[in-house]
């Protein structure tokens, strides 16, 4: 006797198809080896990028996207709706947490060498994945309308207007207008809840189908090891890791949440002074504190502040395009090169973000990335030179 549930998966698989799903779940494995618990950070980063999905709903059934309003609404948010206060605290929380696990992600599928054919535009996705993180964090940064948001949106926004050429273009398109005003906030907004989400579904969605159809990644130093040891089903030994694992995450986010929540400080008020010492988001903070050490002053009508600007741009383009400069790995599977700049990248990162505070106790996770890669990084040339004997 059939029971309901079959009758309904039987008429749910003729329409939709799911025992295509389930047959290609059922057969899809996961190789191991001595870096397989990277394989979860990807859907680390996923889980908390679902909690922004969801808590941000929720706070745009009160928030009010003009400048005599948004302060209030968040205001009210905290004060009068039931676990208000909770649900934003979650959303920024949670917002820290998807970029660093977004820089982690990449930073191994990076040292691994997983950007080798055929995975170029998983790679690809990737990073355009962790600039979009990086963009929701600035522009979700101004929505509070509060003091501390009105300055560094208005310092953030400088920073690009000192590009040649493009500059005062670019300056205008982000504030639209020159100065950071409601119409700020309400472009924001629109790029945080509309714009920045839908480009990254879009992406997203292009990213995880690649990683379905390639599988995962066995670093070249690993292939030998996990030849020799059987690999896991992603059904149910994968999947059931992946699980625990966002319940930890959920946990902990939880804690931070209830433990320290997130302050909103006061309203902003443009003819307010600025604050003394004003620091961008932490994951801005190695850019923003090489600028403070550039002096001032230009060279052939430009500014000396745009030659950093141009050179972190240019190295985010680099970065893109790794898998089409990095043709050693392709032919001995090594690349000292491109692993030895890695390392001085994720070492001057972690050095300026420490300097750009002046302390490493409220860094802890930009510390934790630079151990985490140094680890891996150790442990792949390590495991290259016994391979090599």
């Amino acid at each position: 006797m059939r029971t309901t549930m079959e009758r309904l998966f039987d008429w749910l698989d003729e329409r939709t198809q799911l025992s295509t799903l389930r047959e290609v779940a059922t057969h899809k494995v996961v190789p191991k080896h001595r870096y397989t618990v990277f394989y979860y950070l990807g859907g680390m980063t996923l889980f908390f990028f679902v909690i922004q999905v969801v808590t941000g709903i929720l706070l745009m059934l009160y928030y009010r996207p003009s400048a005599d309003q948004a302060f209030e609404s968040v205001e009210f948010l905290m004060t009068t709706v039931p676990f208000g206060w909770l649900i934003r605290s979650i959303h920024s929380w949670s917002a820290n947490l998807m970029v660093f696990f977004a820089f982690v992600h990449l930073a191994t599928v990076y040292f691994m060498k997983a950007y080798r054919p055929p995975r170029e535009i998983t790679w690809i996705t990737g990073c355009l994945l962790l600039f979009l993180a990086m963009g929701f964090g600035f522009s979700g940064y101004l929505l509070p309308w509060n003091q501390l948001a009105f300055f560094a949106t208005k310092v953030g926004t400088d920073i690009p207007g000192s590009i040649p050429f493009v500059g005062e273009a670019t300056l205008r398109f982000l504030r639209g207008g020159d100065q950071v005003t409601g119409g700020t906030l309400s472009r924001f907004y629109g790029w945080h809840v509309a714009i920045l989400p839908a480009i990254t579904i879009a992406v997203l969605g292009l990213h995880l189908l690649l990683v379905q159809l390639q599988g995962m990644s066995v670093p070249p130093t690993m292939e030998a090891e996990a030849a020799r040891r059987r690999p896991m089903k992603f059904v149910p030994g994968f999947l059931l890791r992946d699980i625990f694992g966002w319940l930890l995450a959920l946990a902990v986010l939880a804690t931070l949440a209830a433990l320290f929540p997130w302050e909103l400080g006061e309203k902003a008020d443009p003819f307010a002074p600025a604050y003394k010492d004003i620091k961008p988001e932490w994951y801005f903070m190695f850019m923003f504190q090489t600028l403070k050490l550039v002096p001032g002053g230009e060279i052939a009508g430009v500014e000396y502040e745009a030659i950093p600007i141009l050179l972190f741009g240019l190295a985010g383009l680099v970065m893109i395009l790794v898998p089409f400069f990095d043709r050693g790995v392709i032919t001995s599977g090594r690349s000292p090169l491109f692993t030895t700049v890695g390392i001085l990248a994720v070492i001057y990162i972690v050095a300026m973000t420490a300097w750009g505070y002046h302390s490493f106790v409220p860094i802890y996770a930009v510390i934790l990335t630079g151990l985490l890669i140094g680890i891996l990084a150790f442990g792949t040339r390590r495991a290259a030179r016994r391979a090599l004997g």
